[in-house]
């Protein structure tokens, strides 16, 4: 057990780094190295995930990703919108050899499609207001 979980540590520094290079580089992803950097942290040292799902703006994404599997439905037009902006560069790069250009668009078929299948997050339960005037006149 003690091999497994510096397995998954390993794993999930290795994707986080990854996933911190796409910040600087625009052509490298950051968000799906993140989320398997944070899959690799649950099961390793759930700290570091906690940390993920700390960052401001993509965090809370990650996180309802990795605990339910859910993807809003922004974060799907973006993901998307990236991969069709992929698809347009493939078909630019590989005009001319096809089974390269055939291979990256079927990988990037099949990323849309996993994107397409996944349900849209549950809606957070509407907080009951709180009547501060019904509390004064208990009182």
């Amino acid at each position: 057990m003690y091999a497994s979980m510096w397995a998954w540590r390993i794993l999930g520094m290795f994707a986080f780094a990854l996933g911190a290079i796409g910040i600087v580089l625009p052509v490298m992803p950051t968000t799906i190295f993140w989320i398997v950097a944070a899959f690799a942290f649950v099961r390793s040292d759930p700290r570091w995930a906690a940390w993920i799902y700390a960052r401001p703006g993509i965090g809370i994404h990650i996180q309802t990703f990795v605990e339910t599997g859910r993807i809003g439905m922004r974060s799907k037009a973006a993901a998307l919108a990236g991969m069709a902006l992929a698809a347009a560069g493939t078909i630019f790069l590989f005009w001319n050899h096809p089974w390269p250009m055939a291979g990256s668009l079927g990988f990037l078929a099949i990323g849309a499609a996993f994107v397409i299948s996944r349900k849209a997050p549950l809606a957070a339960a509407p907080q009951p207001l709180h009547d501060t005037q019904t509390e004064k006149q208990g009182e």
